[in-house]
């Protein structure tokens, strides 16, 4: 009688009966093991998300403009929502949002909290969507960021710099 664990059904030495684990190396290049192309978002935002974000973004500005959200802190500020970033599945939106001058972010993301509910409802019956996107309110830091590169540009450190060239 053969020893089972030397052979295998193959009769070939050192193989075992157990099916051979794929890697990435045995798919074509940019593919998956199932046959689709790799996840979009190494590369970016698909053109879908990017429609759905800026549809989520016109809707939300438009409840916030004609003052459809009934609430004493966004009736007092002008608010801006500059991006929605949509997630790869479309069930999570990040609004990202800024009161004008900056002043009073907590109590407007506060405010825009409390009222998820009723926005989310107004998006959904915008948007022709299988979900409606659970919406998520941040602070808009990009304008913070063009400053701090603009005082950077214009320092002395900098200017010197580029005065050598």
């Amino acid at each position: 009688m053969r020893d089972k664990s030397s052979k295998s059904r193959s009769g070939r030495p050192g193989t075992s009966d157990r099916p051979r684990v794929r890697d990435e190396r045995d798919t074509p290049r940019g593919k998956t093991k199932s046959g689709r192309a790799k996840a979009e978002n190494a590369k970016g935002p698909t053109q879908r998300m990017l429609r759905i974000g800026e549809m989520i973004r016109h809707k939300l500005a438009e409840l916030l403009v004609r003052g459809e959200i009934h609430d004493d802190v966004l009736a007092e500020h002008v608010v801006t929502v500059p991006e929605v970033r949509m997630s790869p599945d479309l069930k999570l939106a990040t609004a990202y949002v800024m009161p004008l001058g900056g002043k009073d972010i907590e109590p407007v993301l506060k405010a825009l909290e409390r009222n998820k509910k009723f926005i989310r409802s107004e998006v959904a019956q915008t948007l022709d969507l299988r979900y409606a996107p659970d919406i998520r309110f941040r602070f808009d830091e990009t304008f913070d960021e063009v400053n701090r590169i603009d005082k950077l540009l214009h320092s002395d450190r900098v200017r010197a710099d580029v005065e050598k060239e």
